[in-house]
């Protein structure tokens, strides 16, 4: 007799995909093999009847903060990553619809022949039509990344979770795996949103994260190039690393 797949735990999240998980093998720009790879994740985590919302960055096209250290200034620099995040938003509806999802792109941003403007009760009338809505523009404003767009968005429509996509990291370890001392890193399960504040852990951008650790949103930490992960982590697979209010002090982790 087959056995069940256990049910998804949640009835809505937010994902937050990086620019360079539509990357592929380019060196920038949208691969769009890479783009149907990634929505069909997202359509499988839909058939099941969790509602998904996307927040999508831009830096495989550029980065507002990388602008400004070149020399450009800072909220111009911010705005075309705004943009550079409708770029990303675009081919990831065309993935999501191919895949038979019905899918919406929200920008906070307006660019009214391409995507509708943001407007929450809209949102939230899009998921409870069994539509995937797509975040785009940021939060609309400079000197804010897409990481507190996720926050934000993730806070509004009431979801259940935040999955934070990263690009060939695991997930949290108690510092950098890529840096001076990495070979040291020791790779955290599971961490509280206090004690990821206390230690600097880099898990996202310091106001968002301090902005789902006040609402005690929690938020999953993987590698977004593992097989179905999405769908593994919704049935409750240990996959990555799970940030919340109520996870033992990270001193008994690391013991």
């Amino acid at each position: 007799m087959t056995e069940t797949a256990p049910a998804p735990q949640w009835k809505r999240v937010l994902l937050k995909l990086s620019g360079e998980a539509l990357m592929g093998s380019q060196i920038s720009g949208v691969d769009m093999e890479q783009v149907r790879a990634v929505a069909l994740q997202i359509a499988a985590l839909r058939a099941e009847g969790v509602q998904v919302a996307v927040v999508v960055g831009g830096g495989n096209f550029l980065r507002g903060a990388s602008q400004a250290e070149l020399g450009m200034d800072r909220a111009t620099g911010d705005y075309m990553g705004m943009l550079a995040t409708i770029l990303n938003a675009l081919p990831l509806q065309d993935g999501l619809e191919g895949a038979g999802v019905a899918t919406r792109v929200m920008s906070a941003l307006p660019v009214h022949e391409v995507a509708e403007p943001y407007i929450r009760a809209k949102a939230l009338h899009h998921l409870d039509r069994d539509r995937v809505v797509v975040f785009a523009g940021g939060t609309g404003n400079p000197f804010f990344t897409t990481d507190t767009a996720a926050a934000l968005r993730a806070l509004e429509i009431n979801a259940d979770a935040l999955l934070m996509a990263k690009n060939g990291v695991r997930g949290v370890y108690d510092r950098d795996p890529r840096g001076a001392d990495g070979d040291a890193a020791v790779f955290l399960e599971e961490v509280s949103h206090r004690d990821a504040l206390v230690h600097g852990l880099k898990i996202m951008d310091a106001t968002a994260f301090a902005l789902l650790a006040e609402h005690c949103l929690p938020i999953h930490v993987f590698d977004m190039d593992a097989s179905d992960v999405i769908q593994r982590i919704a049935r409750g697979e240990r996959i990555g690393t799970l940030v919340h209010a109520d996870a033992p002090p990270l001193a008994t982790q690391e013991a």
